[in-house]
Parts: C-alpha cells; sequence; structure tokens
C-alpha cells in the first residue's frame, strides 16, 4: 500500500505525463490572440498613401466611362476614353511597380469573349488584368492569397456605351486598394504567392470574376500550381462622405452554408450546426484579427451574409468555385451616388463622384487588405486533415491532423468558441504533435486548428471534421 506523501507524488507524476504526452502543450489555454505584429509588414503599412489612391481614382474617372461594353478600340485607347483605356492604363501602373522592384511582378491579362446576355447586347471581349507576386518558397509558391476589385463602371443605364460613368466609389476606390496593395507590398518577399487582381465585366453580371475563378479552378485541378487559399474583394470602400458614415468601421460580408457544398457537406453542416465556419467565415475572422493586431486606422465589421440584400458581388464568383472570398464594403452607402447619371435634382446631387470619396477611408481599408495578405502569405500553410475523434461516449476531445504541408510550422494552436460565439475565444498551443486531447466537450464548443511558424505568422483555422 501506498503511503499518503508516495500516492501524491505518484499522481503528480502521472498527471505531468499525462499532459506532456497526451496534451504535448507548450502553455495554458488562454484567450485566443491575433498574434504581434510583424515589424516588416507593419513598415509597408506605413508606405500605403491616401494621395497615390486619390491619384489612382481621379485617373479612373478621368476615362469618361468604364462600362464593359463601351470602346476599347485603339483610336478609343488613345484618346482616353472607355474601358480599353482604363484597362491598359492599370496594365501600366503594374508594369511600373514591377520596374520599381526590378521585375519582381508577373504583369498579365485574362481575356476573353462573353456572348450576348442581357446586359451584354453582343458578344464583348472582357479583359482582366492582374499582377502575380511569386512566392519565394518552391513549395509554399502555389498557394494563393488574392485581392481584386472591379475597374468597370456603370450608370442609370447599364447600356450606355457613351454617356459618363464616374464609378469613383464604384468601384474606383476598390481598384485602387488591389493596385496599392501591389505597390507596398511588392517591394517584399513571401513564401506564398500573392494576386493583386482587377476585373471587368461586375455590373453586367459578376463576368470577369466569374471567367477568372473558373481558370483558377481549372489550373487546380490539373495540378498547375493554383491553390487559392483567400479572396478579399473590395467594392465600394470609398467611405461616402454622408452625414451617417461611420469612417472607423468597414463591413465584411461573408457566405456561411458554402455555395458550392454538396449534399453530404449540407447533411454535416446541418448536423453538427457548423453554418458559421465555412472558409469564407474563417477568413472573415482572420481579417479581424488582422484589425486588431495593426494600427490600419480602421474595424472590420463582421457580416455573417453573402451579401447586402438584393446586391452581389465578385466574391460570389470564387465562392461558386468552392473557394473561400468576402467581400469589403464601406459601412453606410449613399445610393444617391451608384449607378445614376451625374446630375442635380430638387437640390440633390447624383453620381459617382471623386468628391464624394474619403481617402484616407480608403487608404485604411488598404492597410487592413494589405495586413491580411502579407500575413497569410507568409504564414505556413493550413494543416491538413484535421478531424475530433467521435467513435467513443466521452466528454474529453480528442483532435488529430497532418502536418502542415509546405515544412514552415513549427507549432499548432487549437481554438475553440460557445457555440453560439462569433469569434474565437480560446487557444491552446501544441508543439511537435499532431494530436491533442482537451479537457472539452466537443458538443458544448466549436474547435479549430491552425499553423503557427517560427516568427509567429498563423494560417488560417480549420474546423475538424468527425471522425468514427
Amino acid at each position: 500500500m501506498l503511503h499518503f506523501r508516495e500516492l501524491t507524488l505518484w499522481t503528480a507524476t502521472c498527471l505531468a505525463a499525462f499532459l506532456s504526452v497526451t496534451m504535448n502543450c507548450a502553455a495554458q489555454a488562454d484567450k485566443a490572440q491575433a498574434g504581434a505584429a510583424d515589424p516588416q509588414i507593419a513598415a509597408a503599412l506605413r508606405q500605403v498613401s491616401a494621395q497615390r489612391i486619390q491619384a489612382n481614382i481621379e485617373k479612373l474617372v478621368g476615362f469618361g466611362t468604364r462600362l464593359t461594353i463601351s470602346a476599347q478600340d485603339p483610336a478609343s485607347i488613345a484618346a482616353g476614353r472607355g474601358i480599353g483605356a482604363a484597362r491598359e492604363w492599370i496594365k501600366s501602373e503594374f508594369e511600373r511597380y514591377s520596374k520599381d522592384c526590378g521585375g519582381c511582378l508577373e504583369v498579365k491579362t485574362d481575356s476573353f469573349t462573353e456572348e450576348p446576355a442581357d446586359r451584354i447586347p453582343k458578344a464583348t471581349e472582357i479583359t482582366n488584368v492582374y499582377a502575380v507576386l511569386k512566392g519565394t518558397d518552391a513549395t509554399n509558391a502555389r498557394r494563393i492569397v488574392l485581392v481584386t476589385g472591379h475597374y468597370d463602371s456603370r450608370n442609370s443605364d447599364t447600356l450606355d456605351v457613351s454617356g459618363d460613368a464616374p464609378g469613383a466609389n464604384d468601384d474606383g476606390s476598390g481598384t485602387a486598394v488591389s493596385l496599392e496593395c501591389a505597390r507596398v507590398l511588392s517591394g517584399m518577399k513571401f513564401p506564398a504567392t500573392i494576386v493583386f487582381l482587377t476585373v471587368a465585366g461586375e455590373e453586367q453580371g459578376l463576368n470577369g470574376s466569374h471567367h477568372f475563378a473558373q481558370m483558377v479552378k481549372e489550373r487546380l485541378a490539373k495540378d498547375e500550381g493554383w491553390d487559392l487559399e483567400a479572396v478579399l474583394n473590395n467594392d465600394i470602400v470609398g467611405g461616402d462622405k454622408i452625414a451617417e458614415q461611420d469612417h472607423s468601421v468597414v463591413r465584411v460580408f461573408s457566405e456561411g452554408v458554402p455555395a458550392a457544398a454538396t449534399e453530404q457537406d449540407l447533411r454535416r453542416i446541418r448536423g453538427l450546426g457548423g453554418e458559421s465556419d465555412s472558409g469564407s467565415r474563417e477568413l472573415a475572422r482572420y481579417i479581424a484579427d488582422m484589425g486588431r493586431a495593426y494600427d490600419v486606422g480602421v474595424k472590420p465589421m463582421l457580416v455573417f451574409r453573402l451579401d447586402r440584400y438584393l446586391r452581389g458581388g465578385d466574391h460570389y464568383s470564387f465562392n461558386q468555385q468552392g473557394f473561400s472570398a468576402v467581400r469589403f464594403t464601406e459601412f453606410r452607402e449613399d445610393f444617391h451616388h451608384q449607378h445614376q447619371n451625374v446630375r442635380t435634382e430638387n437640390g440633390i446631387e447624383y453620381g459617382d463622384l471623386p468628391k464624394f470619396v474619403d481617402y484616407e477611408y480608403v487608404s485604411h481599408v488598404a492597410r487592413l487588405n494589405a495586413a491580411t495578405l502579407a500575413s497569410l502569405a507568409s504564414a505556413p500553410a493550413p494543416p491538413a486533415n484535421v478531424h475530433v475523434l467521435t467513435k467513443d461516449l466521452e466528454n474529453d476531445s480528442t483532435l488529430t491532423w497532418e502536418a502542415s504541408p509546405g515544412g514552415l510550422a513549427t507549432e499548432y494552436e487549437v481554438l475553440w468558441r460557445a457555440t453560439s460565439s462569433p469569434e474565437w475565444e480560446h487557444s491552446q498551443k501544441v508543439v511537435s504533435a499532431t494530436r491533442v486531447t482537451l479537457k472539452l466537450s466537443k458538443d458544448n464548443v466549436i474547435f479549430g486548428v491552425r499553423a503557427v511558424d517560427r516568427a509567429g505568422h498563423r494560417s488560417l483555422p480549420v474546423v475538424p471534421a468527425p471522425e468514427r
């Protein structure tokens, strides 16, 4: 028989062994943290310029109209009017940024012919313009994070090819965010790849983004190195200068139940309460983390729905192909300044003009985008095949996963939150292991697992699937 002191020592030894082997944790559970700011990323964010953003938006407005079906013949391009002239200027800006960084950007176009449809009266060439900052790590370079805005515009009539359609806020502001992110991040190096995209055809039916998302999906299926992890769509981020505007907030919309979910996926989501844990929702939460980690000047307001009522945007094209994508939009829109002919009626000014745009606000949104892009491109890939064991009826929860591919991860974090909570509440570090048992009931919380590198960059979280 063991004496009391011996029993106490034996119990303590067993408990220590249990914690070491079963949990293999570096620290006690704590509130989920966004992590410390990366000094290099913070320095890049300080280079974002409201003045440059203003110059870019005013340049875009200067093309008169950027309607997708407007002129793009050589004479119109030379005259500086129409969608073709805007396209060529955007391409030249990306090329200028690339020249400044010694050719670090691969500037490309994605052109296709859209056949006649409701808002396209005749076959029309549509061109997306983008720049690729390729990752420096051979394995992780196939991972892509992407920022986009649409450079086409419209007025009251979606078929008006000759009337002015300034499109300063919708979506000169989003195009300016993509351009500014390319400018400030192109001087940096990341293990993963960043794509700075501007699309056309949004106002005619999401044509450009639909084509680009399909192209990415096809390349992924062919194993051509296009593993798209995250899409940040900026559409109407100009912070319209109305009295009711809240310039401290930007809305981040994200789908709940994935558009690309299979019937089996839907059964699992319904059965386990996973309606708020799509990849897009995890991306939205990641953006909220970036807003806390970096001084960007604007707070992400997570809106847990795909988009505004009766409205849509380019992020949905990526959602349809199974990619995680969100939409950034100013807190309060002024519909007098969207999809309107420029005019004044009864003392009300209509039209999407530069004077209604708050350029400091756009710069804050650009910083939030850049922080998210840079952090994701620096981070390890998310862990693979994350599961929670459910074959035994027990109150403890055991999670397993495969090591983050690419070799960047040095540890992992298990996250959890109440099923009713919108954001992650607690985290537990796990070092040198891909399995952990927690004294928490899987029935009472939502779990997630993310990979962390030596510098503290965190991947997107992965919610475990049940394993019987």
